[in-house]
């Protein structure tokens, strides 16, 4: 089990820090109340080395500083123009090669507005996931470039963003405590970072700790493991033109979210190019694996980084403030076998909190562009 396993919940009031994994971090409201991060009470934030197959990233060195080149009531349909759309910023350079792009293969959803930002609508529906038989919310947010008649014809990179917390019925990474959706759009103007369709799932369907599924197939419970890596990914290519094959695919989450990113990266590689756990932990503890240890271990992060199997790129935060979050996020990032590259990254003086986790989106959606293929058109 988990060193200090028992969850704690994120303060969300705090002070200044890097943006390097803030927006995926969504771990609570900012009152510490229920939609708290209860992310593990050992998730380490420490210094300095990069494992697997990469070198190391300095601690020093912020991530992505180099730019690269059922249904919910509501409106608002996968196609129509998001908030802010109607100026369209300067085309992005589609990446190498041709016939990359996946036409939406249908059926369409129905989809409901969850809120307006800057930078567009969030719209929600309800997903019945054929595959695994669970039902649960998915929000959305398409960035302005997707409804540009410009585009008409691209196929854009597909980021999937966990909360913290137990993520049942709500996901952080919706509201005004994240801005992820404002600043990728900006960055997207700037040449900075992919103009990425995000997609925001639940994590659990029950707000009790005590069952939480932790992004797996825990026998006798609802396989919220293959919603989440067979389902959600169907549903996205059904409604969204989006680029073939894993390329285009990232995921990225804080605290509870760092876990699903980095398990479900790990155990799919088929399907994900890059992930960034932010602030996690990486030992299953749910009390549902009570009885079926080699089914836990099988979803264990702590044991698939070192196996490898995985090619695939990831990027491992912890917050400079909490040593013991520091120790161990570093021996979890040390333990990489390739072809699997984990560069480490820790955030000077960052708690865990969803103050600093937003002050990490800048650098986060720039190290997800970086190692994810961006917009390509046929």
């Amino acid at each position: 089990m988990q060193p200090q396993s028992s969850r704690f919940r994120a303060v969300l009031t705090g002070a200044t820090a890097f943006t390097l994994a803030a927006a995926l971090a969504a771990c609570g409201s900012t009152d510490g109340g229920s939609k708290g991060d209860s992310a593990k009470a050992g998730a380490g934030k420490g210094a300095a080395a990069a494992t697997g197959s990469s070198a190391a990233s300095a601690a020093s060195s912020a991530p992505g500083s180099s730019a690269p080149g059922s249904s919910a009531p509501g409106s608002s349909a996968p196609g129509s123009p998001a908030a802010g759309s109607t100026s369209a910023p300067a085309a992005p350079v589609p990446a190498a090669g041709s016939g990359k792009v996946l036409m939406p293969t249908g059926p369409q959803a129905a989809f409901g507005k969850a809120r307006d930002t800057a930078a567009g609508q969030i719209m929600m529906t309800t997903l019945a996931g054929p595959k695994s038989g669970v039902s649960g919310k998915v929000w959305v947010w398409l960035p302005p470039e997707y409804n540009d008649p410009k585009y008409a014809k691209t196929g854009f990179p597909v980021l999937t963003l966990y909360a913290g917390g137990q993520s049942a019925g709500y996901n952080t990474w919706t509201d005004n405590q994240l801005p992820i959706q404002e600043v990728d759009a900006d960055l997207a103007k700037q040449g900075k970072a992919h103009p990425f369709i995000m997609i925001m799932p639940v994590q659990n369907l029950d707000s009790n700790e005590a069952k939480a599924l932790e992004c797996a197939d825990i026998p006798g419970q609802p396989k919220i493991g293959t919603w989440m890596a067979e389902d959600i990914p169907d549903f996205v290519r059904a409604n969204f033109r989006t680029v073939k094959g894993r390329d285009g695919w990232g995921l990225m989450g804080a605290s509870t979210g760092a876990f699903c990113s980095a398990k479900l990266a790990l155990q799919h590689p088929d399907k994900f190019k890059a992930a960034v756990p932010i602030d996690g932990y990486f030992n299953p503890d749910s009390p549902l694996w009570k009885g079926y240890e080699t089914d836990r271990q099988a979803n264990s992060p702590d044991l698939l980084v070192a196996q490898g199997k995985a090619d695939v790129r990831m990027l491992a935060t912890a917050g400079g403030a909490n040593a013991y979050e520091m120790k161990l996020v570093k021996a979890w990032a040390a333990k990489a076998a390739p072809p699997l590259t984990v560069e480490y990254y820790e955030q000077p003086g960052g708690k865990h909190l969803t103050t600093d986790f937003k002050k990490m989106i800048p650098d986060t959606l720039q190290w997800l562009t970086k190692n994810l293929a961006g917009p390509q058109s046929d």
